[in-house]
């Protein structure tokens, strides 16, 4: 169990352009995806402001977001990284096999990954991340560089969607044609 306020607001302007991107495609019918909340169990609320200052998780997450592209399953988390190497201990084990299972049932995985350095936006496919994965458990790298990333799935922003993902899943799904 994790504690909750020892992550803060990590990530959390990241997470609102992706939910304003959620909103735009769900207003133009492409899309339904939805914020998956972790459950917590509240340990002590400040009286005065009715605010929970500290609280542990339920559960492991799975992952930040789930919903259907025109039919289509989708699930994906969404990661910030400062460097040009992202640490693969930021996608846990349970992350992994359940974006694992969620393909084998023919849904689209995949990581969205923020390089707020080079203030890029990235879509990393899981093919590629089970490539990094099993690199790492056979004993290499436990990171992957940004030199690392496949070029065509970086994501700028167009006709006012912050985080334009569908561009990555279609992508990912000529890539499997």
């Amino acid at each position: 169990m994790g504690e909750w306020n020892s992550r803060g607001l990590r990530g959390s302007a990241f997470e609102e352009l992706i939910n304003l991107t959620n909103d735009k495609y769900r207003e133009t019918k492409l899309a339904v995806i939805q914020k998956i909340s972790t459950p917590i169990t509240p340990i002590e609320i400040d009286r005065k402001s009715r605010h929970i200052t500290l609280a542990y998780f339920e559960k492991k997450s799975t992952v930040d977001y789930i919903g259907v592209v025109q039919g289509i399953p989708v699930c994906f988390d969404a990661k910030e990284c400062a460097e040009d190497t992202f640490p693969l201990r930021n996608i846990h084990e349970h992350q992994f096999k359940f974006m694992e299972e969620f393909e084998q049932q023919n849904g689209v995985a995949f990581l969205l990954i923020y390089y707020t350095a080079r203030e890029k936006y990235y879509y990393l496919r899981f093919q590629k991340l089970r490539e990094f994965y099993e690199r790492m458990l056979g004993g290499g790298r436990k990171s992957f560089l940004f030199e690392e990333t496949e070029e065509s799935f970086f994501l700028p922003e167009v006709n006012g969607i912050p985080v334009p993902f569908l561009n990555g899943v279609q992508r990912d799904l000529q890539l499997r044609e």
